[in-house]
């Protein structure tokens, strides 16, 4: 069988970004950052399009110049993605992006200046009802915490964001959430940990330029991956020296893992060895590349032989499994026929194509062939039982 998730979720205020649920049992929200010049609002739209076209649930922009505001309302205005503009010290900038309809801001109340223009942004937040994210990052702590802690540590950061908060309180603005990201993957989840057991607000969970696409991915992995078994976490950033696009998919993939989404297809397969029936890694790759634009959860197990082939293809959805002289497709556990090394990709898309469309018309009520509308999955990881019984490809 598949284990459901054992994770047990943090408790935390909801906020609302957008249209998006963040914290309050939602579903773990996934979000990226441009890396456009704001001011090509043309280039900056198409990235946006590009991240929403693999499923990102928010989308953040650097609008560091009065310029940049200016172009914000623009690209405010040709997407629906929900968008938190990131903003440092001009106080003038936030005030202006609440005006042309950000759904949050990543700014940091302590560094805005004088007390009357922190009150103009808090108060311009609530009166547009736009949450604010405090974010607090390892290489940018204050002077006097450094002199007072001597290094960036996680008490440190906590401190911080702790200082931030109090600024908020003053004001009895609770709509916030918080970040406390470090490159060192101990110091975040410390950080992380102490904060959790202080505050009722959603956190927002990265390591900070983590690095390249693999190495950056495993550092993600193994910080993100110990806070979110810990139920902590209900936003979250991958933070890679890559295209944005990636970082939605990588997101998508610890999330998945975990149990907490299931957005996509899930692929299992086996690494390939001499017992291989068919080419293991070039089939794997076909598929990723030609069922990345669905976003409807189904788990595809492709394996090349029949030592473990039979097991898994009997919890997935759609399985393969390689066998002599012909390969045995699989649907919901059961054998459905074989195919011939040739028509492998070919046959496979096909099935996971019939069978999204499937889920989705019983989901809807629809007849068979209603064109289906995408539903926003659940996040619990299914249950099945596996009965095995003897396989004969022959």
């Amino acid at each position: 069988m598949r284990m459901q998730s054992p994770i047990i979720r943090r408790q935390s205020r909801q906020i609302m970004v957008g249209k998006v649920p963040v914290g309050g049992g939602a579903p773990i929200a996934v979000q990226s950052m441009t890396n456009t010049d704001t001011c090509d609002v043309s280039a900056t739209l198409a990235q946006i399009k590009r991240l929403e076209d693999v499923g990102a649930d928010i989308v953040r922009v650097s609008v560091p110049t009065m310029d940049a505001a200016e172009a914000f309302r623009l690209i405010r205005a040709g997407t629906t993605v929900p968008l938190v503009a990131d903003i440092h010290f001009d106080y003038r900038i936030a005030l202006k992006v609440l005006e042309y309809g950000v759904d949050c801001l990543r700014i940091n109340p302590g560094n805005i200046g004088r007390d009357d223009r922190v009150k103009a942004v808090i108060e311009s937040a609530r009166d547009h009802g736009v949450p604010l994210r405090i974010g607090v990052n390892a290489g940018s702590l204050g002077k006097e915490l450094l002199r007072k802690y001597g290094e960036p540590n996680a008490d440190a950061m906590v401190e911080s964001a702790l200082h931030h908060i109090d600024i908020l309180d003053s004001y009895d603005f609770q709509d916030y959430k918080v970040s406390l990201k470090a490159s060192e993957v101990f110091m975040t989840v410390a950080a992380y940990r102490k904060l959790a057991t202080q505050i009722d607000q959603p956190l927002h969970l990265g390591i900070t330029e983590a690095g390249g696409l693999r190495s950056g991915t495993v550092k993600s992995s193994i910080g993100l991956g110990l806070l979110l078994m810990d139920g902590i976490g209900d936003t979250i950033r991958i933070s890679l020296a890559a295209d944005p696009v990636e970082e939605i998919k990588v997101g998508f993939d610890i999330l998945k893992s975990l149990g907490l989404r299931r957005k996509g297809v899930n692929l299992i397969a086996c690494p390939s060895c001499s017992r291989q029936n068919f080419d293991v890694i070039a089939v794997v790759n076909a598929l990723e590349a030609r069922l990345e634009d669905i976003t409807a959860p189904i788990d595809v197990s492709v394996v090349g032989c029949i030592v473990n082939g039979p097991g898994e293809a009997y919890v997935a959805d759609i399985g393969l499994t390689g066998a002599t002289p012909m390969n045995m497709a699989y649907v919901d556990g059961q054998t459905s026929h074989k195919i011939a090394n040739e028509n492998l990709v070919d046959e496979l898309e096909a099935m996971v194509r019939r069978k999204v469309a499937q889920q989705q018309s019983q989901e809807q009520g629809q007849e068979p062939g209603q064109e289906p509308h995408a539903q926003d999955p659940h996040p619990a990881t299914p249950l099945r039982i596996i009965q095995k019984t003897g396989t004969s490809f022959e």
